[in-house]
């Protein structure tokens, strides 16, 4: 019975032992996925880098474009309302020109009764320049009210 008893032992060593190499030949595959993985890992996490380094760039470059487009649209714009001064004052000169002719028209015209008013009549060949000057800024002033535009 001893002699059993010990083939039993050994066989349930040998049995253990077959087990025991069989569960590290299947970590042993698992470890090599584990590399490969990593190595996979490793060139992914290099791409990334390079990709961002790429981006931080770019990043840089639109940076330096904000600053010169905000420098280049700030001036542009000085200049578009200085530009937008100029011409408030030059239309707010026109339009005084504008009243002071129709005044003088104003003045020049003859009286007329309080009937209808007669047509314009066509402008003769002996007007002095004044007449006519005036003659035209009446017909503007004319023009400028009948159009709602008076001054």
């Amino acid at each position: 019975m001893s002699h059993v008893l010990g083939l039993a032992i050994e066989s349930l060593v040998a049995v253990l032992l077959m087990l025991t190499i069989g569960y590290c030949w299947l970590l042993n595959k698992r470890l090599q996925r584990l590399k490969a993985d990593e190595h996979s890992l490793k060139a992914t996490i290099a791409e990334l880098i390079t990709a961002t380094e790429i981006a931080e760039r770019a990043i840089g470059g639109l940076k330096h474009t904000v600053r010169d487009v905000n420098e280049n649209l700030g001036s542009q714009l000085t200049a578009a309302t200085q530009m937008s001064a100029h011409l408030k004052g030059q239309l707010a000169e026109g339009d005084n020109v504008v009243r002071r002719l129709s005044k003088i028209a104003m003045a020049a015209r003859p009286a007329e009764p309080a009937m209808a008013p007669a047509p314009a009549p066509a402008p003769s060949p002996k007007l002095s320049a004044a007449k006519a000057v005036a003659a035209a800024a009446e017909a503007f002033s004319e023009r400028r009210r009948a159009n709602g535009l008076a001054a």
